[in-house]
């Protein structure tokens, strides 16, 4: 018995990217930098943008190491004029662009009570309208082209709430909100637009964080015992669900919050 793809005259890799240009946006370190060499990877040329140009230079220089594409652009996601430079820029070096991959994102731990208005609009500055201006700056060529592929970074703080995280709640529930309306919006011009709700991510800065307590050991066990796996996630996996939302494998999913939480949610 023939297997499912023997005779067939091509067979087709999973997650092929060749010939597609994609950004990333917040990739000089984290999950950014990790769902940046995904992509590139992949066979992407991927934009690597933050406003660490120090470290986002590193990022493209070791995505080339490996033989893949990238280029570095520095970018302020909170400064409307700043994004739109950037289209400009893609719009001029390759002509469109087929992947955006809104990461960029800031935290902010405290209730209501410890929360002040200016911490509010610095979240939303970023969290929220931060994804808006982007999205603004890419999405007419996209509409114009009928393709396009768009990733927002939320988290699992925009499914269920988090307690002493209002803030960061509030712009994560936002993210989560403006991703399906855009892709209700946006489904009949060939645009698909999902976002990654992930759980807590032994990234750079959580590490850096964990040093900060008197037992880093004990404070890492607690914060993972939050998922039901006893354990954080890594920047790697949750990159691979956004390489997967960006691909042709997922042509039919859009309008989703994939939670990537390694159960947090599963008894809520």
């Amino acid at each position: 018995m023939l297997s499912p793809t023997e005779g067939s005259p091509e067979v087709k890799a999973m997650f092929d990217l060749k010939k597609k240009t994609a950004l990333v946006t917040g990739a000089a370190s984290g999950i950014g930098e990790a769902i940046a060499h995904a992509l590139a990877r992949s066979g992407a040329h991927v934009y690597v943008t933050d406003r660490d140009e120090e470290n986002g230079q590193r990022v493209e220089e070791a995505i080339r190491s490996e033989g893949a594409r990238a280029s570095f652009v520095k970018l302020d996601v909170t400064n409307e004029a700043d994004c739109a430079r950037v289209a400009r820029q893609v719009r001029d070096d390759h002509g469109h662009l087929d992947i955006l991959v809104n990461n960029a994102g800031i935290g902010h731990v405290g209730t209501a009570l410890q929360t002040t208005s200016e911490d509010m609009d610095r979240l939303y500055a970023v969290n929220v309208r931060g994804v808006f201006n982007v999205v603004k700056a890419f999405i007419e060529d996209m509409v114009a082209r009928r393709a396009g592929v768009i990733v927002n970074m939320a988290s699992i703080g925009g499914v269920v709430g988090i307690r002493d995280r209002l803030a960061y709640c509030t712009t994560k529930f936002a993210v989560v909100g403006l991703t399906k309306s855009l892709a209700l919006d946006h489904a009949k011009d060939g645009i698909r637009v999902n976002c990654v709700c992930p759980g807590r991510v032994e990234t750079p800065f959580v590490k850096a964080r964990l040093l900060e307590y008197p037992d880093p050991e004990a404070a890492y066990r607690e914060m993972a015992a939050t998922q039901a796996l006893c354990r954080m996630g890594t920047p790697e996996e949750i990159a691979a669900s956004v390489l997967y939302l960006a691909s042709d494998e997922a042509a039919f999913v859009t309008g989703s919050a994939l939670v990537i939480d390694g159960g947090w949610s599963a008894g809520k």
